[in-house]
């Protein structure tokens, strides 16, 4: 009777022992970095554009986003339709690449754009709400990089922008 317990007992911790690593690799998507390798982002006026590579994708699908701050150059123009220089102001720009499924060898090479940031506030950046502010171009600094696996982070790098 001791062993036939003892048997049961051994039999459920070898099935929870092989399950458990089928769970802790589900998520272990991560940006591939080192040299050649890291993810790289370059300023294109008002947007960003990120490439890179992910590998150890395991979910049934992945979202790669890019989330970027910079200061926007602004102008301001009146209702006839004369410029003149607004506040520089703080923008943020943003991208994603939306479910993508995983592929079968779990990896994946991104190329990913940010899109230009939303409509400012006519205030501050102009001098009343009768101007409308027009971003002219943004300087960025540094890019984060989210890898989403199953809606789930995975991986986060923040990237200096060129």
């Amino acid at each position: 009777m001791r062993m036939k317990r003892y048997l049961v007992l051994l039999s459920a911790v070898a099935v929870a022992a092989l399950a458990l690593p089928a769970v802790a690799s589900a998520q272990s998507g991560h940006f591939v970095t080192g040299g050649a390798n890291d993810p790289t982002c370059t300023d294109i006026g008002t947007q960003v554009r990120c490439s890179g590579k992910v590998a150890g994708l395991g979910g049934t699908t992945f979202t790669i986003t890019i989330t970027a701050q910079g200061t926007a150059s602004v102008v301001c123009i009146n209702p006839a339709g004369h410029r003149a220089p607004g506040q520089d102001t703080t923008v943020t720009a943003t991208g994603s690449t939306g479910p993508i499924p995983t592929p079968t060898n779990g990896q994946f090479t991104f190329t990913l754009t940010t899109a230009p940031p939303g409509p400012l506030p006519a205030t501050p950046t102009c001098p009343n709400n009768k101007w409308t502010p027009v971003i002219t171009d943004v300087t960025f600094t540094t890019a984060t990089l989210s890898l989403f696996e199953d809606s789930t982070l995975s991986d986060q790098i923040t990237v200096p922008v060129q």
